[in-house]
C-alpha cells in the first residue's frame, strides 16, 4: 500500500498531546511543529486517526510543500502534485488558504491559483473541460508560511471536537478536544475520582469517562473522506468494529459532574446519555463550597468562570478565594483550574506546581497544576 503523510492539526500548547495520541496509535515517523503533528502512514490511517484521535482538530492529508515566491511559481508547482489520485472527475472542491510573513500574502488570489492549478491537472487527466462536482467533497488548503507553502486536503469535515454528544450547551462551554487534552495532561486514572464542580454542559467528565471506558471520540460520527473512492468502505467498517471491541464495558468509574446551575447539570446528564456514559457520572446540583469531597487521592479538573464579562470580576475573584480555602485542605488529592485570570495564584493562595499556556478558543488561558501525592500502590 502506497504510503502517504497525513497532518493532525493541534491548538497552540497541545502538540505533544496529539504526539502521544498519535504514537499510541502505531505510528513512529512523526513531525512536530506549531499546530501540526505530521506523520507517514499509509491510507488505513485516515479512518484510524479520525476516529480515535482526541485532542487534535482536524486531519488533513499532505500533497505536497514547497517554497513559493510568486504566483506562477505556486501555479506550476501545485499543478504537478498529484491531484488526480484523490479527486474524482465529478468530485467538488474549494480551496481555503492562509498566509503569513510571505511574499504572497493575498489569501484570495493564492485560492484562486491553486484553484485554477487543480482545474488544469484534472482537465488533463480526465480529457475533459468541465466538471459536474456532484459527487464527493474534497477541501484544499494552501497554507503559506515564510514563503513555504504546504497543500493539503481535510479529511474530517467538522472539526473533530464535534464528537455529535453535545445536544445542547450552556454559555462559552469548553471544546471536547481541549477537555480531553485537560484529562490527558493530569493524574487521573480510572481508579480515582474525577470530580468536576463547575460541569457546565458536562463536557469534562463525559470525556473523562470517554477516556476511562476507551471509547474512541469518533465512533458516533461521519467524515468527509468517507466519500472517497480511494479510502476503502472496508477501511472504514473495520476500524469502527475495532474501536467497538475496543470499548471497556465493565470497567467501573467514579467520575462527578457538579453544577450550581439546575439546567446545566440537566444538560450534562443528557449529553452524557447520548454517548454512553451517563452510567458512571454521578450528576449533581450544588454550590462548589457546600460540594462534600471525602474520598481520598481525588482529581479535581475544572473549567471555572473565567470573569472576563463587566461586572463578574469581583464575584469571580470572590469565588477563586473560596475555593482555594476548600481545596487547598484536599492534601491527597490533584487540582487542575483552567482559567484565564492572570492572578488566579494569588486569589486562589497557592502557587500552582506547573503552569501550561493554552488557547481556549481565542481566549488566551493557563492550566494550574496543583500535584498531590501517588495513591499507595493496591
Amino acid at each position: 500500500m502506497e504510503q502517504i503523510e497525513l497532518i493532525a492539526t493541534s491548538t497552540f500548547g497541545l502538540e505533544s498531546v496529539v504526539k502521544r495520541e498519535v504514537l499510541a496509535l502505531g505510528y513512529e515517523d512523526i513531525e512536530v511543529e506549531n499546530g501540526k503533528v505530521t506523520f507517514k502512514c499509509d491510507e488505513k490511517a485516515i479512518p484510524k486517526a479520525n476516529i480515535w484521535l482526541r485532542t487534535a482538530d482536524r486531519v488533513l492529508l499532505k500533497m505536497g510543500e514547497f517554497k513559493a515566491t510568486s504566483f506562477e511559481e505556486l501555479f506550476e508547482k501545485t499543478k504537478a502534485l498529484p491531484w488526480e489520485d484523490w479527486i474524482t472527475e465529478d468530485g467538488e472542491f474549494t480551496v481555503v488558504g492562509k498566509a503569513v510573513d510571505s511574499k504572497l500574502m493575498s489569501v484570495p488570489d493564492c485560492q484562486s491559483i491553486v484553484k485554477k492549478a487543480v482545474v488544469e491537472k484534472l482537465k488533463t487527466k480526465y480529457n475533459t473541460e468541465w466538471f459536474k462536482e456532484t459527487g464527493a467533497k474534497f477541501t484544499i488548503q494552501v497554507s503559506i508560511l515564510k514563503d513555504i507553502a504546504t497543500l493539503t486536503i481535510d479529511t474530517s469535515g467538522e472539526g473533530l471536537h464535534k464528537r455529535g454528544y453535545r445536544l445542547e450547551s450552556v454559555e462559552a462551554p469548553i471544546k471536547e478536544t481541549l477537555a480531553a487534552a485537560l484529562v490527558q495532561l493530569s493524574f487521573w486514572n480510572h481508579e480515582r475520582v474525577l470530580v468536576d464542580p463547575f460541569c457546565g454542559s458536562g463536557t469534562i467528565a463525559i470525556e473523562a469517562a470517554m477516556i476511562g471506558k476507551n471509547i474512541a471520540p469518533g465512533i458516533q460520527r461521519n467524515f468527509v473522506s468517507e466519500e472517497w473512492p480511494r479510502v476503502k468502505k472496508e477501511y472504514w467498517k473495520d476500524e469502527r468494529i475495532s474501536a467497538r471491541k475496543a470499548i471497556i464495558q465493565d470497567r467501573d468509574l467514579k467520575i462527578i459532574a457538579s453544577d450550581i446551575d439546575k439546567k446545566a447539570a440537566k444538560i450534562a446528564e443528557e449529553n452524557a446519555f447520548e454517548i454512553g456514559v451517563d452510567d458512571c457520572i454521578e450528576f449533581k446540583t450544588e454550590d462548589v463550597l457546600n460540594l462534600k469531597l471525602n474520598d481520598e487521592y481525588g482529581v479535581i479538573i475544572s473549567n471555572p468562570p473565567y470573569g472576563e464579562r463587566i461586572g463578574e470580576k469581583k464575584e469571580v475573584e470572590k469565588l477563586y478565594r473560596g475555593i482555594g480555602k476548600k481545596f487547598n485542605k484536599l492534601d491527597t488529592w490533584s487540582i487542575y483550574i483552567l482559567t484565564s485570570n492572570t492572578g488566579f495564584e494569588k486569589l486562589y493562595g497557592k502557587k500552582a506546581d506547573r503552569r501550561r499556556k493554552l488557547f481556549n478558543g481565542r481566549i488566551r488561558v493557563d492550566y494550574y497544576q496543583y500535584y498531590g501525592p501517588r495513591p499507595p500502590r493496591k
